[in-house]
């Protein structure tokens, strides 16, 4: 497939505090510099683009050293936490600004919705601006007629079409800015963060409808901030870090990355022996004495797990007297999902020291970093006690068996259980 966006050393400078990117007497400057074969001077004063410090110079780099290409018919997903970039680089995408420096090469007709409003004129009615939109991306009366229908009832908006969009709601909006942007054919569709607007029926309608698009052999960048959306849709994407391309891959790699950016950091626990717990809630008759994950085969150096480990826990309670408990315990990702669960049933605890032990499924964890959470409760269900934030391990992907995570979901069955019956 041909490339239809290609970005090439892309820069965008901003100046803090003002509504252009400088003065006269900055661009007269900047001008007497080019003429004499000299770089911009306010290049070298420039500040990284992160939110988190306190400014030291009056310009910022909104974007730098950008480079990604885009082929015909390709999903690619853009994330990165609020101020990255994102917004920024579709609008220059989108020729609503212009870079500071760089190249871009677009091949087609380019659709943009940036963000609530963007592109109607909010005086006219829905129907008026469904032809000025068409009207915008070059396409005929009869073109948009013929589409008309066919927007308005993906837009579910029917009852309002002839009500100025000023008295739309922001949902209503959305609606209709997305139909009209998707079913006029352009040739690259930008979608930034608005469809969470929307309501959760039309989201879906609108990832299928974005499907639908690259299935026709256009092209989609699609922001968002639900990585499951960016996960079900996108099979490329990239980050974007204080406005710098961090890792531009497959998307279960991307999405990898992008949670241990946004995510605090925490040593890897798998093996606890002999170690004093810190315990919730703990009765004075019974109380946790060890907790370990005991993996079917050692770590590698990073204490990272291959996908196909399997593992055991084992918890050692000392009870003061002879009494029924149950233990509870759960599996978590690193998006504090819970990914698995598990109950003992009743058990006996004699006086004394008590080790259990349950098997862990490891087969259905994707690649990502987990926690185990431990609960224990009496024979009437009242909680004893619980464990938190103790039990840490990571699995990593096996490159022959990477295939199977470019899917969406929590889990996944490694094993086949499909067989013909008839």
């Amino acid at each position: 497939m041909s490339t239809v966006i290609d970005v090439e050393n892309l820069y965008k400078q901003y100046r803090l505090g003002q509504v252009s990117t400088g003065s006269i007497a900055h661009d007269l400057n900047r001008w007497w510099h080019t003429v004499r074969g000299k770089e911009d001077p306010y290049e070298k004063i420039t500040g990284v683009n992160n939110r988190e410090e306190n400014a030291s110079n009056d310009y910022v780099w909104a974007l730098q050293e950008i480079n990604f290409s885009v082929k015909q018919g390709e999903v690619l997903g853009i994330i990165g936490r609020n101020g990255a970039g994102k917004s920024t680089l579709l609008k220059i995408l989108s020729k609503v600004t212009s870079p500071t420096k760089g190249n871009i090469k677009v091949k087609g007709r380019i659709a943009s919705l940036l963000e609530v409003g963007t592109g109607f004129h909010p005086e006219l009615t829905g129907r008026e601006n469904i032809f000025l939109n068409g009207a915008i991306l070059g396409m005929t009366k009869s073109e948009i007629r013929s589409k008309f229908d066919e927007i308005v009832a993906f837009s579910g908006v029917e009852k309002y079409i002839d009500t100025p969009v000023k008295r739309y709601s922001s949902g209503m909006y959305v609606r209709l800015a997305f139909a009209v942007a998707a079913h006029l054919e352009p040739e690259i569709l930008i979608v930034d963060e608005v469809l969470a607007v929307g309501d959760a029926e039309f989201q879906k309608k609108c990832l299928g409808k974005m499907k639908d698009v690259s299935g026709e052999g256009r092209t989609v960048l699609f922001v968002s901030h639900n990585m499951d959306a960016i996960s079900a849709l996108c099979k490329s994407s990239l980050i974007l870090n204080q406005g710098r391309v961090l890792e531009n891959d497959e998307t279960a790699f991307i999405l990898d990355k992008y949670h241990d950016l946004i995510l605090p950091k925490s040593e890897d626990v798998y093996f606890a022996e002999n170690l004093e717990l810190e315990v919730e809630n703990s009765s004075e008759t019974i109380r946790p004495s060890k907790i370990k994950l005991i993996p079917s085969e050692a770590p590698d150096l990073n204490n990272y797990f291959d996908i196909n480990v399997e593992f055991k826990l084992q918890i050692q309670i000392a009870s003061e007297e002879e009494q029924d408990l149950e233990i509870v315990i759960f599996v978590y990702n690193k998006l504090a999902q819970c990914v698995y669960t598990s109950k003992s049933g009743k058990m006996n605890a004699k006086t004394g020291e008590n080790l259990y032990e349950t098997f862990i499924p490891s087969f259905f964890l994707k690649p990502n970093r987990y926690k185990i959470d431990a609960l224990v409760i009496d024979k009437f269900g009242k909680e004893i006690f619980n464990i938190n934030e103790y039990i840490y391990f990571t699995i990593i992907r096996n490159q022959s068996e990477s295939y199977q995570f470019e899917y969406p979901g929590i889990v996944y069955n490694r094993f086949d259980y499909w067989k013909r019956i008839q």
